[in-house]
């Protein structure tokens, strides 16, 4: 099987990483902060943050030939998890919105930092694209 690398033109130019791998129906996201295309960690907090973040990974997503129902795994690493827990009515309400409401398997992980010290959160996840 061969693995095709999924970067598309709208998010920031990888150095070092992929934004995603599409291997056979399966896709591994990357881990996306909340950097723009003028690669920089937006502003306004984890909600704004929160956003960007799930914006790159369905870019990525879209990109490779899914949307956000295939994902069956997401990952959120967080650097303040009362600040996302406090905000988390808009967080879910932006991800409704984003990604409707079928929910993949998630976890919720507090780290200390994350790569952009800016950044209060990054998103990782997996899909599977399947027929509809």
């Amino acid at each position: 099987m061969v693995n095709r690398t999924i970067n598309p033109d709208s998010l920031p130019k990888p150095s070092g990483y992929a934004h995603g791998i599409l291997s056979g129906n399966m896709v591994f996201l990357g881990g996306q902060t909340a950097l723009d295309k003028d690669m920089q960690i937006v502003e306004g907090g984890i909600v704004e943050q929160f956003r960007q973040a799930f914006s790159n990974v369905l870019t990525t997503l879209t990109a490779a030939g899914g949307d956000a129902r295939d994902l069956v795994s997401v990952t959120i690493y967080l650097t303040d998890v009362d600040d996302y827990m406090a905000n988390g009515r808009e967080i879910g309400r932006i991800w409704r919105e984003m990604a409707g409401t079928e929910y993949p398997a998630m976890a919720g992980i507090g780290v200390t930092r994350l790569w952009q010290k800016e950044a209060l959160i990054e998103i990782q996840g997996m899909a599977v694209l399947g027929d509809r």
